[in-house]
């Protein structure tokens, strides 16, 4: 119970990051980045490109082929006050809820003046999101990709530049509609999936698209009070067959990225079991989190406090995460999008015992 209370507390997933840690540019080869296997004893330091010899014929990795959006747009209100916009969902052709940072909050009624190039209407208000139209001919998906900059995330302290449009997707994206990248998915090049097909590991795809929510702090000091945003899904019949087979075959569905892991368990959470379809998900995974479908995870390094290190420490039990997290600062691994990834090769007994999940 007392362990129960501590992983409950905010600060319980604390810790010191030197900010020359944080990875603000891409490795020069996506696979050369590093890779720490956590195992139940040790710890092993590889190499991305070492994945194959990590896997057996069977295995199977599910990866979000989610595209990032160019969602980022500046502009000015009808009354001349700068404004900050993030589409972070498409709704419609001309519909989209968006993140709007200006001086004061819109109110329904006021126009968005964009790029230069064209203008929204706000609609209302849900929450941190602001409902708005578009008032001008064409879709609203290609005024953005046209006039729009690519989210990369604000910890890397700077400017989109031209190599963020090809590494900041991953090399399968297929399906426009994130504000940030699947980024355990960014370290896979064309050949080493290649490679990875013909020693016979499985490749499956899930599409979730990532909202602005995987950037927002948690403000409560009680971990259970945190409430995630909701993110689209979709899971093809052809990926639940696949994860069948894999499961009768005693194998392993390893899940790159936490939006796969997400995406899996979360559809599995909200309808008893896995299955085909499309959705929105909230959950929020924490330790005592019961795990239905995901043997094995992939993922980078993530921020102090975030939900992303809570899902990792759920999956991975409290203390081997922390241990990694100390392992990998020990070590001069990277941090963050752009850093090195971790890959947890099964699914360990957790910490303590488990609650209900949200």
């Amino acid at each position: 119970m007392r362990l129960c209370q501590e992983l409950d507390r905010l600060d319980a997933y604390d810790f010191p990051l030197p900010p020359e840690r944080i990875a603000r540019y891409p490795q020069p080869e996506r696979d050369a980045s590093r890779l720490l296997v956590v195992g139940e004893e040790r710890f092993d330091d590889r190499t991305f490109r070492d994945l194959p010899a990590l896997l057996v014929p069977g295995d199977l990795l599910v990866l979000n082929d989610s595209r990032v959006i160019h969602a980022r747009l500046f502009g000015h209100k009808a009354t001349g006050g700068e404004v900050e916009v993030l589409f972070e969902r498409l709704i419609g052709e001309k519909e989209a809820l968006a993140l709007v940072r200006a001086s004061k909050s819109p109110k329904p009624g006021t126009t968005l003046h964009l790029a230069k190039a064209f203008t929204v209407e706000v609609v209302d208000r849900h929450g941190d999101l602001f409902h708005v139209r578009l008032r001008d001919d064409g879709t609203l998906f290609d005024w953005i990709e046209r006039f729009g900059q690519l989210p990369i995330p604000p910890y890397l302290e700077r400017q989109p530049e031209e190599t963020d449009e090809t590494r900041y997707q991953t090399v399968f994206a297929r399906h426009p509609g994130s504000v940030a990248a699947p980024t355990a998915g960014l370290h896979f090049t064309e050949p080493l999936l290649a490679q990875l097909q013909n020693q016979g590991v499985g490749l499956a795809w899930v599409t979730l698209h990532v909202g602005a929510g995987t950037f927002q702090p948690v403000r409560t000091e009680r971990v259970n009070e945190h409430r995630m945003h909701a993110e689209r899904f979709v899971i093809p019949e052809a990926t639940v067959e696949a994860i069948a087979r894999t499961k009768a075959a005693g194998k392993r569905v390893i899940a790159v990225g936490t939006t796969a892991m997400r995406t899996l368990e979360g559809a599995a959470h909200h309808w008893g079991r896995l299955r085909a379809g499309q959705g929105e998900t909230d959950l929020f995974i924490r330790p005592g989190f019961r795990f239905q479908v995901v043997d094995a995870l992939i993922t980078n390094f993530h921020l102090p406090r975030s939900t992303l290190i809570m899902l990792v420490a759920a999956f991975a039990g409290y203390q081997r995460t922390m241990a990694a997290y100390r392992h990998a600062l020990a070590g001069d691994y990277r941090f963050f999008s752009y850093g090195d990834a971790m890959f947890l090769p099964q699914r360990y007994d957790t910490d303590w015992a488990p609650h209900e999940t949200h």
